[in-house]
């Protein structure tokens, strides 16, 4: 009955207008930067949400945790994968975003990401102190990642300038790039154990630089939001001990003014699926209906509000 229940409600949500036409069989996702968890965990939304409604057709796009949020504001897409810190800035109007967003609402809290500093054991890095003077590689503007990695040099009284080259670009060009001695070190925001990680362990032994709880409180007083987390000793090879760094929450964020029924059909097909989702973000095996409930200074959507209530999650 439950899956019965789940699949007519997603039929009935999918083709309500969501644009000012009469009939919808279309969404937009955006997702994540290839090389991350994002972006594979978009394309097992797409299959539950299509399998279950055929004809219905939710177009995948890659994005970043801060370009997601603006382009929800913007209308230019209808649901996505974002950072709580960046879009409580968002909500804020807080830097980079240029002004209190009105129509970006919490949908579901999915699971924890881990800010992630990352080198070669050979570097010589072992300190965020130590970063100054050494070639950085990250994301392009418009990743969560990006963001904070300025906060945390900020934080530690440094920004670009003192370092003497800062390429963006995806995962793989930042592995790359390690591997090839071109950046001394690499900071993204993702899931533990980062796939991209891990392929620069396959060559290279690295080494997670900690963020101490100094550092943190620092870091806090720029965006409040930022939260201890540990990354465990044995998540990447020769790591022998816990590291502490930065976290923070992904969730899925849309469009306030989308249809509550659409908001439900989505969260029942991720719901029904959550098997599939864990198998491509490990992170989710535990993530159940009150996790994705949790309040993380995000209004919800009305539709999320609706369906939560109705599991008994508010």
């Amino acid at each position: 009955m439950g899956f019965v229940y789940k699949a007519g409600l997603l039929a009935s949500a999918i083709f309500v207008a969501t644009s000012g036409s009469a009939f919808a069989d279309k969404l937009t996702l955006v997702t994540g930067p290839q090389g991350g968890s994002w972006y594979p965990l978009g394309g097992a939304m797409k299959n539950l949400i299509e399998k279950q409604i055929p004809g219905t057709t939710v177009n995948v796009g890659p994005g970043a945790g801060i370009a997601n949020v603006k382009a929800i504001e913007a209308g230019k897409a209808d649901i996505g994968f974002a950072n709580s810190v960046s879009t409580v800035d968002a909500i804020n109007g807080k830097d980079p975003f240029e002004k209190k967003y009105a129509n970006v609402c919490n949908v579901a809290t999915l699971y924890p990401q881990y800010f992630q500093v990352v080198t070669t054991a050979d570097s010589g890095i072992k300190t965020p102190a130590d970063l100054k003077g050494k070639a950085l590689t990250t994301q392009k503007k418009g990743n969560t990642g990006e963001q904070i990695t300025q906060h945390l040099l900020e934080a530690y009284g440094m920004s670009y300038k003192d370092l003497p080259k800062v390429n963006q670009g995806s995962y793989t060009d930042s592995v790359n790039q390690l591997k090839d001695g071109n950046a001394a070190w690499f900071t993204l925001g993702s899931t533990a154990p980062a796939s991209s990680v891990m392929d620069l362990a396959a060559s290279r032994d690295v080494r997670i630089v900690p963020i101490n709880d100094d550092g943190l409180a620092k870091m806090q007083k720029i965006n409040p939001g930022y939260k201890r987390i540990v990354v465990k000793a044995g998540t990447y090879p020769k790591q022998d001990a816990d590291v502490p760094t930065v976290g923070y929450a992904t969730h899925v964020i849309a469009r306030c003014d989308l249809d509550a029924k659409v908001v439900e059909g989505v969260l029942a097909s991720m719901l029904g699926g959550m098997d599939d989702l864990a198998a491509i973000a490990k992170a989710m095996k535990t993530t159940d209906v009150k996790e994705m409930a949790r309040d993380i200074g995000v209004p919800f959507h009305k539709g999320a509000a609706a369906f939560y209530k109705a599991k008994g999650a508010l």
